[in-house]
């Protein structure tokens, strides 16, 4: 049979490549919840990377053809991302975290803390935007929520702090990327160890909070990623312990400190059930996020302190 007896391929729009690949993901029984919460929009963030689409252009983008070596080059990554489950932010080299374009592979977790609409909020109620000057990112990883509040806070100076070498080479990557270095530090150390004496008006983390259990029945995506920014003692808390005893030594007053413990919530508050957590309402979804002002944490720091040095809880 000569070449030109071949059929040509079927055309077919972006929105019907969309279409089909979330009819795939859905049949797959992949996990959604690295960036993306249902099947369209995961086939959407690859197509619209891969042709190098904006969402701004509209219906525009949904009717173009999809080239026949993109679409190749599609097949391929949803073959992997189901083979493999691989979550598409490493696939991709991309996530996206408070409207902002981040650079992502498998040394960080993947973005996708509610912690982004408290953000884009500028912390408020719980602190005037006006007076926030400086921000630690604790536990940064990719530095997603520094960088975000760096941009929503023009005259703020923010440092990221992580243990991990590896995720804060990603983090740096960011920070060039979206031009901060002037205003944005990338710090090393273990917890509050990485800023020496600094105090800051809002302290931000998304610390490891998965207890060693529940992390065997996650599921295979989460293997993709750093167990180090995931597992946090038999209980999740073993971090949380630590920020919770120090946090009020790096706060200005009238300073907050936000955290993220995710499904570590209820430990949390049987941990210290007289400590008055505010946990936060997302109106995107989320939950597992607390807030205390500096003088709560320091009324119960002596508590703070005496759970973490409690037998199996030192760091």
């Amino acid at each position: 049979m000569s070449s030109d007896s071949i059929p040509a391929p079927t055309p077919i729009t972006v929105e019907e490549l969309i279409r089909q690949m979330a009819e795939e993901l859905d049949r797959s029984g992949v996990f959604l919840g690295h960036g993306t919460d249902d099947p369209i929009d995961e086939a959407a963030f690859m197509v619209f990377h891969v042709m190098g689409l904006d969402h701004a252009e509209g219906e525009q983008a949904y009717i173009r053809e999809v080239p026949e070596e993109q679409r190749q080059e599609l097949q391929l990554l949803l073959r992997r991302r189901i083979q493999e489950r691989i979550p598409a932010a490493y696939l991709l080299g991309k996530a996206w975290f408070c409207g902002l374009d981040f650079y992502v592979d498998e040394r960080v977790l993947v973005p996708r803390s509610p912690i982004a609409e408290l953000i884009g909020d500028g912390f408020q109620p719980w602190i005037d935007p006006i007076r926030v000057r400086r921000v630690l990112d604790l536990c940064t990883g990719s530095g997603c929520i520094g960088i975000a509040a760096a941009m929503v806070f023009p005259e703020a100076r923010v440092d990221l702090a992580d243990l991990s070498f590896d995720a804060l080479e990603v983090a740096r990557i960011n920070v060039e990327h979206h031009a901060l270095g002037q205003r944005v530090s990338v710090l090393q150390g273990d917890l509050f160890g990485a800023v020496g004496t600094s105090r800051y008006d809002v302290i931000v983390s998304n610390p490891p909070y998965v207890a060693k259990e529940e992390f065997l029945s996650l599921p295979e995506e989460y293997g993709r990623e750093p167990s180090l920014g995931l597992v946090a003692g038999e209980d999740g808390l073993d971090l949380v312990r630590s920020i919770l005893a120090e946090a009020a030594d790096h706060l200005e007053p009238g300073g907050i400190l936000v955290v993220e413990v995710g499904s570590a919530e209820q430990a949390l508050e049987r941990a210290f059930p007289g400590v008055p957590f505010t946990w936060l309402d997302f109106e995107y979804g989320g939950s597992g996020v607390f807030t205390l002002t500096r003088d709560e944490l320091l009324a119960h720091q002596g508590q703070f302190v005496a759970s973490r040095k409690e037998p199996g809880n030192v760091r």
